[in-house]
């Protein structure tokens, strides 16, 4: 229990439903949902179509999701519903154009958003809504304006040169990104999420709105036609998630293109190690931490890549062998002066994505994550019908022969993941951590400091974080001075972060009591809600 002198939030309980999202608006309109009869999948997708409009820069019908869903006495399931690269989108071309690097607003970075058709396959297979009645409270948020709330308005300001750059003016009302409490209104998205809740997802990937969405990418030389947006209704698809047993629970990843094998290889070095005598914050956990961090994300650049057009070694990858190999290079000594192979990340940094998730009276449990990449994704707004283009392929390498090199019809590497946890095969925790590159370390810091040091939810959310990225560890401002120091003493170059690590949100499900306990990122502006 925490300290109830100093600041803080403590964990949400309920017992009928809770919904845990990066705004309170969102976890209200999911509690709406289930009190009007909707599941837990339900309400996952009218929060993240809601925040879609009121955390734009974050998320959007112009981005990707991917989704893991338990239904109550059944299995997981995963959702793949990222987009994939135009069908003129090869390498040759691209440097027939003399592309050479992808700049982060440029059309060539965009896939096909592939989060409507994911939204409108999940609830087809699992809701018991349909888009018509799950949009209302984005188009009503979208026509009617909404307050801007303090972490949107900061993340914003980072981002006006870069809407300014692309012509997106509508997102710089008088000129300037929008105060905390802006009424901002957006017409014109209101008009397209209308069509959508009439006719489905093929309204958004037949017809004008994808006219429109074609017409803004191709004007800027992108090699988008209709004919890939039309191929984009049926692209999302449902995947066999992959999972690791690890502190007496199976924790559950989307499989490839998404990064969610890096949480299991992260979890599996880790549980080979003590725990650390001096607690979550010890500087001796932190070090094995970062290394293990280290090794794993060297090989997710590597490897990681779209299973359908390049051999991703998810099993080599887990397995017990290698696994062991890689822990016996941490030193608990000092830092790895240089990794056994080259790189550690070759992208550059990101934060903007939302998590949520839903567990409802029967059970179900959704952990749901939707993006546009970076801050307001490519930049490149479709003016017309008010629809933000991610920058997904950003994640494409143009390197001839490497499994993530850019291909057509080809996915691209994925950050975004949710995490499921489960006990003898029922449901015990839907969680996630958003940011970008972070997420695997988000999730296993998050997963450690709950499971294995006891923290409860909310303490393993608010923990500071680190990460090691690009031969540094960003560090948060709130990581002990004492705890830096020996951190560099080991050999760690250090870096405080402008922005904090990412934002998460978790959902305890504690069948025994018949209660459930939420905990939501102070990082963010959401809220855990239940009834």
């Amino acid at each position: 229990m925490r300290d109830f002198h100093l600041p803080g939030r403590s964990p949400v309980h309920a017992t009928e439903g809770m919904a845990a999202t990066s705004m309170p608006a969102a976890s209200l309109a999911a509690i709406d949902v289930l009190r009007a009869g909707g599941n837990a999948l339900d309400a996952a997708v009218a929060a993240a179509a809601l925040l879609g409009v009121i955390e734009p820069h974050s998320t959007g019908i112009g981005g990707d999701c991917f989704c893991l869903y338990m239904p109550a006495g059944g299995e997981v399931v995963a959702m793949n519903g990222s987009g994939r690269a135009p069908a003129g989108a090869s390498l040759a071309a691209l440097h027939r154009l003399g592309v050479r690097e992808f700049t982060i607003d440029s059309p060539h970075t965009v896939t096909i958003p592939g989060a409507v058709a994911a939204w409108e396959a999940l609830l087809r297979a699992h809701g018991r809504k349909g888009l018509d009645e799950l949009l209302q409270p984005a188009i009503r948020a979208a026509e009617d304006g909404f307050p801007v709330h303090s972490r949107v308005a900061w993340d914003w300001a980072f981002e006006v040169e870069k809407l300014r750059r692309t012509g997106a003016q509508a997102f710089l009302p008088d000129g300037a990104a929008p105060r905390p409490g802006h009424m901002f209104r957006q017409p014109a998205l209101a008009a397209t999420l209308r069509s959508i809740a009439r006719g489905g997802a093929r309204a958004f990937y037949e017809g004008p709105i994808a006219a429109d969405m074609v017409a803004s990418l191709r004007a800027r030389g992108g090699l988008h036609t209709e004919a890939d947006f039309a191929a984009g209704l049926h692209g999302a698809e449902f995947v066999a998630p992959i999972t690791a047993h690890w502190h007496g629970h199976d924790v559950w990843e989307c499989p490839p293109n998404g990064s969610g094998l890096m949480v299991l290889m992260l979890l599996g070095i880790l549980a080979g190690l003590p725990e650390a005598p001096d607690g979550p914050l010890s500087p001796l956990r932190l070090h094995r931490h970062i290394e293990a961090a280290r090794l794993v994300y060297r090989d997710r650049d590597a490897f990681l890549a779209d299973p359908a057009q390049a051999d991703v070694p998810v099993a080599r990858l887990t397995s017990t062998p290698y696994l062991d190999a890689l822990r016996a290079l941490i030193d608990d000594r000092q830092a790895m002066p240089h990794l056994p192979a080259p790189g550690e990340s070759l992208l550059p940094a990101h934060k903007d994505t939302v998590y949520l998730c839903v567990v409802d009276r029967d059970g179900n449990a959704c952990s749901f994550i939707n993006s546009l990449f970076m801050s307001f994704g490519s930049g490149i707004l479709a003016e017309r019908t008010g629809v933000m283009l991610h920058n997904r392929g950003f994640g494409f390498r143009l390197e001839a022969g490497h499994p993530n090199c850019i291909a057509p019809g080809k996915r691209p590497m994925h950050t975004i993941i949710p995490g499921m946890l489960t006990q003898a095969g029922r449901a015990v925790m839907p969680f996630g951590v958003m940011g970008g590159h972070f997420q695997p370390m988000g999730q296993s810091l998050f997963l450690t400091n709950f499971l294995q040091y006891g923290l409860d939810i909310q303490q393993a959310l608010d923990l500071p974080r680190v990460f090691p990225f690009q031969g540094e560890v960003q560090i948060e401002r709130g990581l002990p001075a004492a705890v830096a120091a020996k951190l560099a003493a080991l050999g760690h170059r250090l870096r405080v972060e402008e922005k904090p690590q990412g934002g998460g949100q978790a959902i305890w499900i504690d069948h025994a009591r018949g209660v459930l306990i939420g905990g939501s990122d102070p990082r963010k502006d959401g809220a855990v809600l239940g009834y």
